[in-house]
């Protein structure tokens, strides 16, 4: 039987790649179980690999070869399925992202990336690398209001968030920009398109101190957990951990606002930012 065809980069590689992880697998007779116990990781991991969710990195990829003796296959093509416009360690989860039935995120410090209208993620940037080109800078922002793109469906991803009171307060750039910015998770709110809730100040101690989280489910694959600190970020597959984080999120919400009373604040803060604007 001929073996597989080296995939098109100009496809969509982890989607290909995973359906051929698939067919190989199959093929030597093993389950995710089994195949995942081979290569040292979780079957979950496997399935993710399968549903294009995770990329395939090259050591993973070789181990795959060897085990399911596919010639070079998954190392030769490995490279396109790796390729992406994000930074290193957001790559995997903006991946994961674009495939999430349901997206949960805790953001203590600024509004979510898939929030952010153009200003305000210019300005996030330029914060983080000052002596930046103008070029490196667009680029950023261009890749980042890319990912707004997924909030164009009507139904998927269900996002839902919650704010840190602080990301309300903090002034990002401006207080016009601040008042956009929060103009625009106000119209999405009432489009009826994203859920957010605000954590207030007086909630005081709370079960994500440490930091953001970001919690995503599949529709064939099993769910991820995404941490992140200042340019390192981990998305984790092991069910007992996202499972113990799914648990912090729960948490959360219980201590945030109610929906309508978070709207309520977001769109009063909005009217103030732009009414000490123009004051």
């Amino acid at each position: 039987m001929p073996g597989p065809k080296n995939l098109d980069p100009a496809s969509s590689p982890r989607a290909l790649l995973g359906a051929e992880l698939r067919v190989a697998r199959e093929r030597a007779g093993l389950t995710q179980a089994e195949l995942a116990e081979r290569l040292y990781v979780s079957g979950s991991f496997i399935g993710q690999l399968e549903a294009g969710t995770r990329r395939m990195l090259p050591d993973v990829a070789r181990q795959i070869d060897e085990v399911l003796r596919t010639d070079g296959f998954f190392a030769r093509n490995c490279a396109a399925a790796a390729t992406s416009k994000y930074p290193n360690h957001f790559a995997e989860a903006a991946e994961a992202e674009a495939a999430a039935k349901t997206i949960r995120e805790y953001a203590p410090l600024a509004l979510p990336g898939m929030l952010q209208v153009e200003p305000y993620a210019r300005e996030v940037f330029r914060a983080y690398q000052p002596t930046a080109t103008e070029e490196v800078i667009d680029e950023l922002v261009r890749n980042r209001l890319h990912r707004a793109q997924l909030l164009s469906d009507p139904a998927t991803p269900l996002l839902w968030c919650v704010l840190d009171e602080a990301v309300l307060r903090r002034v990002v750039g401006s207080r016009e920009i601040m008042s956009e910015a929060l103009r625009h998770i106000t119209a999405l709110i009432r489009a009826h398109r994203i859920i957010v809730q605000v954590l207030p100040f007086s909630a005081g101690a709370h079960s994500s101190m440490g930091g953001t989280l970001k919690l995503m489910t599949f529709e064939d694959a099993a769910p991820l957990a995404y941490v992140q600190g200042n340019a390192i970020g981990v998305l984790l597959d092991d069910p007992a951990t996202v499972t113990r984080h799914s648990l912090t999120y729960d948490l959360l919400t219980a201590s945030a606002l109610s929906a309508t009373r978070s709207l309520a604040l977001i769109e009063s803060m909005a009217e103030g930012y732009a009414h000490d604007e123009h004051a």
